[in-house]
This record gives C-alpha cells, sequence and structure tokens, in this order.
C-alpha cells in the first residue's frame, strides 16, 4: 500500500485562458494547459513570487462545475513538516529549546529508542537522521481510505517503546513522516497545547494565514477542492491523529503565498531568523545533489540553488520552493495524487526539465504479460516488472515498487522522477529487453529469473509439495491485517489484506523472499514441527503474525 504524504478521463479545460499569468514562465503555463488538455489534471493553483510582484492563478474546474480560486483549500500534505521544523527553530531562537535536546526530554512517561547510547534528539527528527522508519510497524489502518485516522498516542507510545533502531541516530537520511510527526507530537506535549493551537498562535495567526487549518469548520470545508487518487478517482480528504505534524494542514494559494513570502524574506516578519535557521543545509540529503536543513531541502543547480519541499496525500500533491537569492519563489497546489514538481523547478529554473504531457491507455491483463519479467540495468541492479492486479508496476533492485502506465504500444511511463520505459521486442514478437528513460537512456535485456535472484544476492530452492502445504493458512499481522498463503502448482503465494497474492521464492526450509518488494518471510515452528507463525522483514523491521484458524 502506498501512504505518502493518473490519468483523467475526462477532458478539462483551463479556466483561466484570459487571464495574464506573466508571472508564471511562458513553458510552465503552456504545460500546465497542455497537462488540462490531456486530462492529467482537475483543479491547480500556482502562487508565484518573481522579484517584488506575485500573483496566484487558478487552473481548471472544481467537482462542482467551478472554478478554484485563491481561497479554494488543499490539503498540502508533507509540506506540513516546514511548518513543525518553523514551530522547533522558532523555539531554538528564542532560547527556550536547543536542536540537541534529546526528544525524550519533552516526552516523559514515553519510552524513546535509543542506541549505543546515543539519542534521538530535536535535530534528528528534523534532519530526516533519526534512525526511525517511514511509517511505525504498528501503522494498521482500519480504514485504508483515510489510513492515519486511527493512529493515535497509544500506538505512537507502543511502537517506540518496543522498536530498535537499525543504526544510530544523526548517521543517515531516511525521510519518516514518523519522525517529523513525533517531533510535532513532542513539541505540543511539551507546552501541553494541541499541535493546532501551536500553528495558529505562533505561526498562522502572525503572518495573516487566516484559511489555514487541520481542523475544518463548516464554512471551510465548502470551500475544499475534492481530492482525487492516481487513476483520477475522487476520493475523501485525510484526517490525521498522532502524526498530524507529518502532513495534516490544509491551506489555500493566497495563505500559501503569504507563507512563501515570509519564508523569503518579503513580509516583514519576526519569524525570519527562524525560517533561516530551518532553511539552514545541515545534512546529507536523499541525492548527491541535495542537502537537507530543518525539513527543507537545498537542491544544488549550476543555474542556482532552490530550497524546497513537496507534499502528497491521498487526493492532493503541494510545492514550494525558492532560489536561494530570495528572487524567485512559487507554491502549487493541486486536488490529484500526482507530482507537481517539475512545473514546480521550472517555474524557478530556466534549465528545469518539464516532464512530457503523457495521456493513458488501456491495455488488456494478457497483452500486460508480455511485459512481466526481470531486466538488467547493470550488473546487480535489476528492474522487475510485475503484475498487480490490472496494473503493471516496476521495482528496482533495493528500492519501492512504482506503477507504470501505457501510453501507446511498448512504451510507458511513471507518474514519479520522470521515468518513462520502452520495452523492446525479438523478430519473434517477443519482448526481450527494454530502455529505461530516466537521466539518460539505460538499456537493459530481459534475463531468467536466476540472474535475476542471483543479482540481489538470492538463490531458489526447491521444495516438496509437503513442506509447502505445510506453510499454508492464515497469519494475523494486526487486528485488521491478515497474510492469507496458499499453493498453487508448487508455487507458494502470499496475499496481505486489500493487496494482491504475489508468489514468494524458498532460499532455504521456511526462508522465502519476495520479488516484487525487498521483503522476506521467515516461518516458525512450534516443538512438533507445526508451523505457528511467520515474519516479516522489510525496511529494516520484524513483523510477526501469528497464524490463526488452523
Amino acid at each position: 500500500m502506498r501512504y505518502f504524504l493518473a490519468g483523467f478521463g475526462l477532458l478539462i479545460t483551463c479556466a483561466c485562458a484570459a487571464v495574464d499569468t506573466s508571472l508564471l514562465p511562458a513553458r510552465v503555463n503552456s504545460a500546465i494547459h497542455d497537462r488540462m488538455a490531456a486530462g492529467e489534471y482537475p483543479a491547480l493553483v500556482v502562487a508565484v513570487v518573481d522579484g517584488d510582484r506575485s500573483d496566484v492563478y487558478s487552473f481548471g474546474k472544481l467537482g462542482n462545475g467551478k472554478e478554484p480560486n485563491a481561497e479554494t483549500l488543499f490539503e498540502i500534505g508533507s509540506v506540513t513538516k516546514t511548518f513543525t521544523a518553523l514551530l522547533l527553530a522558532e523555539q531554538v531562537t528564542a532560547g527556550k529549546l536547543k536542536l540537541d535536546t534529546p526528544v525524550a526530554a519533552l516526552l516523559p512517561g514515553f519510552t524513546i529508542p535509543s542506541r549505543d547510547g546515543k539519542t534521538i534528539t530535536l535535530e534528528n527528527l528534523a534532519e530526516q537522521h533519526s534512525g526511525l522508519p517511514r511509517l511505525p510497524g504498528n501503522f494498521d489502518p482500519a480504514d485504508v481510505s483515510d489510513p492515519y485516522a486511527d493512529y493515535g498516542d497509544d500506538k505512537l507510545k507502543a511502537f517506540l517503546a518496543a522498536y530498535a533502531l537499525p543504526r544510530d541516530p544523526g548517521s543517515k537520511y531516511e525521510y519518516s513522516n514518523l519522525g517529523v510527526g513525533l517531533l510535532g507530537y513532542a513539541l505540543a506535549r511539551h507546552v501541553d497545547r494541541p499541535y493546532e493551537t501551536l500553528l495558529k498562535q505562533r505561526i498562522f495567526t502572525p503572518l495573516g494565514m487566516r484559511s489555514s487549518a487541520i481542523t475544518l469548520d463548516d464554512a471551510s470545508l465548502a470551500r475544499v477542492a475534492g481530492g482525487h487518487d492516481e487513476n483520477g478517482k475522487a476520493v475523501g480528504n485525510w484526517h490525521l491523529n498522532a502524526l498530524v505534524a507529518a502532513g495534516g494542514i490544509s491551506s489555500s494559494g493566497a495563505d500559501m503565498l503569504r507563507y512563501l513570502k515570509a519564508n523569503m524574506g518579503l513580509l516583514n516578519s519576526p519569524l525570519y531568523p527562524a525560517m533561516q535557521l530551518a532553511q539552514m543545509p545541515r545534512a546529507e540529503g536523499p541525492k548527491i545533489d541535495e542537502r537537507i536543513g530543518l525539513v527543507w531541502m537545498t537542491k544544488h543547480n549550476a543555474s542556482g540553488d532552490v530550497i524546497w519541499h513537496n507534499g502528497m496525500t491521498g487526493g492532493y500533491a503541494s510545492f514550494i520552493g525558492f532560489t536561494a537569492d530570495r528572487k524567485h519563489g512559487v507554491v502549487i497546489l493541486i486536488n490529484a495524487q500526482q507530482s507537481v514538481d517539475d512545473l514546480g523547478f521550472a517555474t524557478l529554473l530556466s534549465d528545469a526539465s518539464l516532464a512530457p504531457v503523457r495521456k493513458r491507455i488501456s491495455v488488456s491483463p494478457r497483452d500486460l504479460e508480455a511485459y512481466v519479467g526481470s531486466y538488467q540495468i547493470k550488473p546487480g541492479f535489476i528492474l522487475t516488472v510485475f503484475r498487480d492486479s490490472d496494473e503493471l508496476d516496476a521495482r528496482a533492485t533495493g528500492q519501492a515498487s512504482f506503477p507504470i502506465y501505457a501510453s501507446s504500444t511498448d512504451e510507458f511511463f511513471a507518474k514519479v522522477d520522470d521515468i518513462s520505459i520502452s520495452f523492446k521486442r525479438d523478430a519473434s514478437g517477443t519482448v526481450n529487453g527494454l530502455v529505461l528513460h530516466q537521466h539518460g537512456d539505460h538499456a537493459a535485456p530481459r534475463v531468467s529469473d536466476t540472474v535475476a535472484d542471483a543479482a540481489q544476492g538470492n538463490k531458489v530452492v526447491t521444495l516438496d509439495q509437503a513442506a509447502l502445504a505445510g506453510y499454508v493458512g492464515h497469519y494475523r499481522l494486526t487486528s485488521n491485517t491478515m497474510f492469507e498463503v496458499t499453493s498453487k502448482d508448487g508455487q507458494l503465494l502470499v496475499k496481505l489484506t486489500g493487496q494482491s497474492a504475489f508468489p514468494v521464492y524458498a532460499s532455504a526450509r521456511d526462508k522465502f523472499f519476495y520479488r516484487v518488494v525487498d521483503a522476506n518471510i521467515d516461518f516458525e515452528h512450534d516443538a512438533s514441527g507445526k508451523v505457528i507463525a511467520l515474519v516479516l522483514h522489510q525496511g529494516g523491521t520484524d513483523q510477526r503474525a501469528k497464524r490463526v484458524g488452523d
């Protein structure tokens, strides 16, 4: 499941064709129009700063047929994290907290994991170097359409008490909704006020952000854009609970323009020193050309550095960024689960690339099956292509999977990282390779499962039918989540509640690995030899599921 904080079949026209969008680069304006015409976007709002000029532009139509405007509300997702960082930085510049303060000092009664005497500090959480995973292991949504709603204080406290850090705090970057959610939770508990109250008192009110909120009243709900998932289906808004500080804010183009200008130093705000502290690069980021401050990323470019962050929920995406010289800035809000990062960077940098407009076409499951297989990009680095129901997904060695969509026969694209794939066929018409288009063209011949497994450190062994039959059954992971293990034609399949069934392959008796995800499963026996549990090893965590019902 994808809990991140689409082609649309309906043709949508831009609602502002006659509006002067001179602050928006012509190529970005054109790209937005083209994507609207192709049905990629439902509604989009852009706030632009260019020197001493600024404006908010709106495109598309809302579900009620009305045009969006500067007061339309969007979920901003993980851009919320920059507000959480500002709350921390404001307390540091006021001398009330220190960055090296252990988070445990703000949460009496909590057991916060540490490693070899090294504790998680407020700085570690804000720099995404805490050692905590992206999501807690006991994250088990009762409603997957609103996944954070039932993750409350008790679950947070229980997970932290039981978790063992896989590395020292401060040693490595790992993006963590849990980490920044914990930071905001700790800051609020420290002063015994709700997180939303802190936002209103210390940021929203001082900056004149009158529409921004976490809890929306009736008047605000009437201005909500209405979200859409990656396939264009209308979805409800999210309600974050204990991890609200990681992605719970809804805001408007007008409010986010004020926030952007404040961070650029263009408003006379007493918060600006704290904003500068949060923006200052401090540690390694996710890519070689990026460093992280307190949440804010700085991307290095030959034509100028960009300070930025993005966000995504189940039905919305966002981008905020500005050039390091404080001359150009942009906020983009969209009511679709689709990245707008390229539009953001292209607004700020004349040489930043824009993803081409692609329209998704339907492909039958039978035709999709022709592409399923393993492709070697380079020794030890495999791109695995597999079917998930009627969708084609791809996964590179050691990375998460992502869906890919057909734009024509043998041509596919992803909605992340400007990725496209061209499949190649031999003289008989069989798919025998692909070219991955991302930062250049990378040819990858199709290889056998044996070669792909070896490249990723796996080796399949054959178990007899009796051994496989012993694993078949149901295993309860949490109150709402169950593993169902079945066997068909000598192949073991594992299905997690709400997901498709995927094959797993034995590397030894009781030890299995997935090809579609970087995960392993071990089975446990009792003294009599009966299988009683399985353990899922994924993302540095081990989750045990007890066998039930047989």
